[in-house]
């Protein structure tokens, strides 16, 4: 069993994030699932970040790593897109990471620390033609992060899909299920 901190993406804590943990929960882990903006979802990728962006993408990522503030330190972080962003600064900066899982979303060695924690596991997940993670550099920040770390695993998938947790708009994509069982057998060795 291990203990999770969630971070949602730009759409908000969706029905589909909510599945996503209660899945997680379900398998025996304690998940822990901070709302960075505050009860609002939205159905549209642009809208989220337009929000985001009048939050401020600083204060976004603060608050996922505030969420963190009174928890264990024995912790796997896991984040979905914009919630990466906190998830792998805490993996990096926090003591006593037990993993991380980086969804759709990498930020180059050097934001947060200039290499990646010992005996710290890594995993990654993305599409291969994602207009964001492809399109806009991450993938080099994934394959940077992957080649410095002692246990690490980057998962690329057929597709263009983002949001590789979100059942709507991706109702039928099978990327979501093997996402969320690697995600689970990742859970099961840290």
């Amino acid at each position: 069993m291990a203990d999770v901190l969630l971070l949602h993406h730009a759409l908000g804590q969706t029905p589909s994030f909510h599945a996503f943990a209660d899945e997680l929960r379900a398998a025996g882990h304690n998940v822990v699932a901070p709302d960075a903006f505050d009860g609002r979802t939205f159905g549209d990728l642009d809208e989220g970040l337009a929000y985001a962006r009048e939050i401020g993408f600083d204060q976004v990522r603060e608050r996922g790593v505030r969420a963190a503030d009174g928890l264990p330190d024995w912790l796997v972080y896991i984040g979905i897109s914009m919630g990466a962003m906190a998830a792998q600064q805490l993996a990096q900066t926090r003591p006593g990471a037990a993993g991380a899982v980086l969804v759709s979303s990498a930020i180059p060695l050097g934001e947060f620390a200039e290499t990646w924690p010992d005996a710290v596991p890594l995993q990654i997940h993305g599409t291969d033609a994602d207009p964001f993670f492809v399109g806009e550099g991450d993938i080099e920040a994934a394959h940077e992060l992957v080649a410095g770390a002692d246990d690490a695993e980057l998962f690329m998938y057929p597709g263009d899909s983002h949001l590789l947790v979100e059942v709507d708009p991706n109702p039928d994509d099978p990327n979501i299920r093997l996402v969320t069982d690697r995600v689970l057998e990742f859970l099961r060795r840290v």
